[in-house]
């Protein structure tokens, strides 16, 4: 019987991936920064209640890559852009189906190009997220449906910070994604997790429109550690990130941007009830980007959650 109910959960749970991953499209942004809401499997939700955390990611893009490989500097005029971003959010989940999440971003950029260096922080872009979680009892599938509103500045010193470096993009997206969760032993302390986010910009301001962006992550974690009562949980997961090229008059520049990337990241959760410490680095192994870009050696994330 538990096999029948396994392969069942097995083949719902692809299919909600297999659906969502199913239009074949890419994305843009100089940050990239949607990687973030991925990967992230302590955020899954697990029962009725609300969860409050606060995100720090943080990725330093300072050396040139083209195709597959580094680039000379002397290729790109842009050099170095250096952010931190901060997330306040809320998630809540009315009952075991239906839930919804609010995150608030505030960013802190540096940027410096061959003439010039900016420094300034401010209101990202809001993300609002409907959650439903009703395909089997335990909560181990789930679809999202939001927005992302376009709260950010995208006009912060234009002589200097091209559109696709500003950290608001403009643009109004619809944002979609799914995620799955099981057991990978009968003792229930190996899991493994696949996640996905799709963002698909369908407003836009002057002129610009940003590429879309898809962000997948696939990893199996272990729970069978504790410290006293500290539950340790090691993470291993693989991240893949896909952007077509911006668009429109006011384009930053469509054939420098756009890309594909492949990261591994290894991670670790603590957990002592009701606060959860979730933090990895991602290391990319493969990237093939259009035109030169400025591209990170290695990104960060942290969260704190608190459940009530």
């Amino acid at each position: 019987m538990r096999k029948k109910l396994n392969l069942q959960r097995m083949k719902i749970g692809g299919g909600l991936l297999a659906g969502i991953l199913a239009p074949s499209v890419g994305w843009a942004c100089a940050c990239g920064c949607g990687v973030f809401d991925v990967g992230t499997s302590s955020m899954f939700p697990t029962g009725e209640g609300g969860m409050a955390f606060l995100n720090y990611a943080y990725q330093d893009q300072n050396r040139n890559w083209s195709g597959t490989s580094q680039a000379p500097a002397a290729n790109n005029d842009d050099k170095d852009i250096e952010t931190h971003f901060v997330t306040v959010g809320l998630q809540y989940m009315f009952n075991r189906s239906w839930g919804a999440q609010v995150e608030v971003p505030y960013d802190f950029r540096h940027f410096k190009t061959e003439n010039a260096s900016r420094n300034w922080n401010q209101l990202g872009d809001i993300r609002l997220r409907g959650i439903y979680t009703g395909f089997f009892a335990d909560q181990s599938a789930g679809v999202t449906l939001g927005v992302k509103l376009p709260t950010g500045d995208f006009t912060f010193d234009p002589d200097v910070v091209d559109r696709d470096t500003q950290i608001g993009t403009g643009s109004t997206d619809i944002l979609l994604g799914g995620f799955y969760r099981d057991n990978l032993d009968k003792n229930q302390k190996w899991d493994w997790f696949a996640q996905l986010e799709l963002d698909v910009p369908v407003l836009i301001q002057d002129q610009y429109r940003p590429g879309l962006e898809l962000d997948a992550a696939a990893g199996i974690d272990y729970r069978g550690l504790s410290l006293g009562q500290v539950r340790v949980s090691p993470v291993a997961q693989v991240i893949f990130s896909e952007r077509t090229s911006d668009s429109g008059a006011n384009s930053a520049s469509p054939v420098a941007s756009g890309y594909q990337r492949i990261m591994l990241s290894p991670g670790v959760e603590f957990h002592v009830h009701p606060v959860k410490i979730y933090a990895d680095a991602e290391f990319p192994v493969y990237q093939n980007f259009t035109g030169n870009q400025l591209a990170a050696s290695v990104l960060f994330k942290v969260s704190l959650s608190f459940m009530f």
